[in-house]
């Protein structure tokens, strides 16, 4: 009776062990490490083109490579706009930038070199800045561990670029960024061109939720503009939020001037659509103020008025139709044939059980595969390069490409028929699929991530990374991007 006694326990044991066994090691090979270099994690994926030269340590010997912290900005030529940006966390948990939020707007002219100092006071796990959407050298770029370590309490750190693209744009942390921009470090930078229309009142209307709720520059409520009747207007959008908000026109049809920084080529007039702005995505709208006033609804109980307000104080309900960027405006040239490309890949979006640095639950994954095991997406510069992204997971995500401008080919097969649609904040919906198009002519290795930041905290994230540069920073310890 003990040899069965000892064999049922031998056997319970060894069940035990068949379940518990393939569990914990799921469990440690998901532990990261306190500090880990990005550029060696995941797997490359090389879209089907040539593997590039630099692609192993044996191919670098004797070969020239470059890393991250050199790829700057001419550092012998003098900056044209200067701003020092000095962070604060403050006594109610929310974070400034010169003592608001949103912070300050940045200001330059196409072609300038912008100078920004930043200047930690108290923030005491650390921070950056990034410059969504201006396709700065890579070194520029403030995520904290990819291109730059943390700036910590009492350091300061010197970005410089160059505002070669005309348009509207935004700065925000890339430390601990689902805190830091939830909690108001991020602010408005705009790059207007070298002839401006003095007789157009531009505004910016950058939405924020705070604790308090909807704001608009900082402010609940409806706020007024100084726009007189018979004025033109260009009223600069910019979603800094998780998700989606749906901005409307009430009292005047309006055009879509710009997206994503880049103007909209002959837009249409447009009477009654919405228009729905990315988390991360910024637009132009333009309209003429008539007698009875323009309101400019942007989400939640958050507007503008221009000369009155139409609705007589009360909100408009939103429509039922949104402008549709995929046929929107009269079809030009690319400078670049997206039909032949060097580089062609899939960024498959879903979601899985499993552990995530030891933590188990439901993560986000990148063609199947959890954080950090995920593909690395390697071009060569000058390579022409195309990404079919799917999303396949329960979830809407806003994808953003760091130091890149990608054209829409086609969503759902169906193919982009009107004004080139360029973009780096791009909104995938459940069960969407986008085919975007660029050309990799910025060398670095950049962020590719969800920009409703907790799903990017919660492993949707991966990177692109060009062949012959190598990494400078680690992430990890203090430096932690999402």
């Amino acid at each position: 009776m003990a040899s069965h006694g000892r064999r049922r326990l031998w056997l319970a044991l060894a069940a035990t062990a068949v379940l518990v066994l393939p569990v914990a090691w799921l469990w440690w090979s998901s532990l990261l490490p306190d500090s880990y270099d990005m550029a060696e994690m995941g797997y490359a994926d090389w879209g089907g083109g040539p593997v590039g030269e630099h692609a192993s340590m044996e191919g670098m010997a004797g070969m020239h490579t470059t890393p991250v912290s050199e790829l700057t900005a001419d550092p012998d030529r003098t900056a044209d706009v200067r701003a020092t940006f000095t962070v604060r966390r403050e006594d109610d948990g929310g974070y400034t930038v010169n003592g608001t939020s949103p912070g300050p707007l940045l200001e330059a002219t196409l072609g300038d070199l912008v100078e920004v100092t930043l200047v930690n006071d108290n923030v005491e796990e650390g921070t950056t800045l990034h410059w969504h959407g201006v396709d700065v050298p890579n070194a520029e770029d403030g995520v904290a561990g990819v291109t730059q370590d943390a700036v910590m309490p009492g350091e300061e750190f010197v970005y410089r670029f160059v505002a070669d693209q005309a348009g509207t744009f935004w700065y925000h942390s890339h430390q601990v960024s689902h805190e830091q921009v939830r909690q108001g470090l991020l602010g408005p930078l705009v790059v207007r061109p070298e002839q401006t229309d003095q007789g157009v009142v531009d505004e910016v209307a950058v939405i924020h939720q705070y604790d308090e709720g909807p704001t608009v520059n900082g402010e609940s409520g409806v706020v007024a503009s100084h726009a007189q009747v018979g004025q033109e207007v260009r009223l600069r959008v910019v979603n800094t939020d998780n998700g989606v908000n749906p901005v409307w026109v009430t009292g005047a049809p309006y055009r879509v001037l710009a997206v994503d920084g880049t103007d909209v080529n002959q837009p249409d007039e447009v009477t009654g659509d919405a228009y729905a702005v990315p988390a991360g995505g910024r637009v132009d709208l333009g309209f003429t103020v008539p007698r009875d006033g323009v309101r400019v609804d942007l989400g939640g109980s958050a507007a503008m008025t221009f000369a009155g307000d139409p609705t007589g104080g009360t909100q408009a309900i939103a429509p039922d139709s949104y402008v549709d960027l995929l046929s929107y405006g009269e079809p030009a040239d690319l400078d670049f044939d997206p039909t032949q490309p060097d580089r062609d890949f899939e960024y498959t979006i879903g979601k899985k059980p499993g552990f995530l640095d030891g933590m188990p639950g439901l993560w986000w994954t990148v063609n199947g595969h959890l954080y950090p095991d995920v593909p690395m997406f390697m071009v060569s510069e000058g390579d022409v390069v195309t990404f079919a992204i799917t999303n396949d997971s329960d979830d809407a995500h806003p994808m953003h490409l760091h130091g890149h401008h990608a054209v829409v080919l086609s969503r759902d097969g169906e193919p982009a028929t009107g004004s080139p649609w360029w973009t780096d904040s791009l909104e995938v919906g459940v069960g969407e699929t986008y085919e975007i198009a660029f050309v990799a002519d910025n060398p670095g290795l950049w962020m590719d991530h969800c920009h409703n930041l907790p799903h990017a905290q919660n492993g949707l994230v991966a990177h692109l990374m060009y062949d012959g540069v190598t990494s400078s920073f680690r992430v990890g310890d203090e430096n932690r991007p999402e």
